[in-house]
């Protein structure tokens, strides 16, 4: 190490306040976190490319600094699904800091892991209070049955109103409206669901009526309308 001509004339004095970083809390237990594998925890984060086009929420759990498991769900962006695909190969086995100066092929993930760090390295997780954290796996709940993610999908125009597409319960196929035109309720199919039975050899018809359902006062509906056609 080198050291200008100005600091080695200059006379030693001892550090007094040397009282070792504030414990920050990580599975139920207070750490002085002084190097990455210190770090533990579960937690969520959201990030945004440039041109604003897509998103990416990216939920990985930690466990002595290791990324043990990720999820990495994107939207609006056709090429972010394929970037999603090699960072769900990336992240894995890899330790914060390196993930954080990984190249995720996509901006929004990037900038994911980013906000994903801050919160891991300040101890502002999701299982910061609860012993043990959350086993691997954990993860995949944030999916339910089906393992799909929790989309919303609508669009709207003034001329012609809203329509609903996508809700939490599934894909939209009806719209119910009453006398003046306004929506009262839906009919969706759970789409996760729906393929699962396709798999164990239910008829697809069987499975299409066995994994729709309804929504609000749908029963009710003086008009029903295809929301992609109508």
């Amino acid at each position: 190490m080198q050291y200008s001509k100005e600091i080695e004339n200059m006379c030693p004095i001892r550090q007094g306040a040397c009282h070792g970083p504030a414990p920050i809390p990580e599975e139920g237990k207070w750490v002085e976190v002084k190097q990455i594998s210190d770090v533990s925890g579960l937690t969520h984060g959201v990030g945004g490319c440039a041109p604003q086009q897509g998103a990416c929420k990216l939920t990985l759990n930690v466990k002595d600094g290791i990324i043990e498991e990720a999820l990495v769900e994107t939207l609006g962006c056709s090429g972010m699904t394929h970037s999603a695909a090699m960072a769900a190969e990336i992240l894995p086995g890899k330790t914060l800091l390196e993930a954080l100066n990984t190249d995720l092929v996509c901006d929004a993930i990037n900038v994911a892991m980013r906000e994903l760090f801050l919160q891991i390295v300040y101890g502002r997780t999701q299982t910061a209070f609860s012993l043990g954290g959350l086993p691997i796996g954990a993860g995949l709940e944030d999916l339910g049955k089906g393992l799909r993610s929790q989309v919303g999908t609508m669009y709207g125009t003034n001329l012609k109103g809203a329509r609903y597409l996508e809700m939490a319960e599934g894909y939209i196929t009806r719209i119910a409206l009453d006398e003046e035109d306004q929506i009262i309720g839906y009919e969706f199919v759970h789409l996760g669901k729906m393929m699962a039975a396709i798999k164990k050899g239910v008829d697809a018809a069987q499975a299409l009526k066995d994994a729709s359902g309804t929504y609000g006062r749908f029963a009710e509906g003086v008009k029903y309308i295809d929301p992609r056609e109508e």
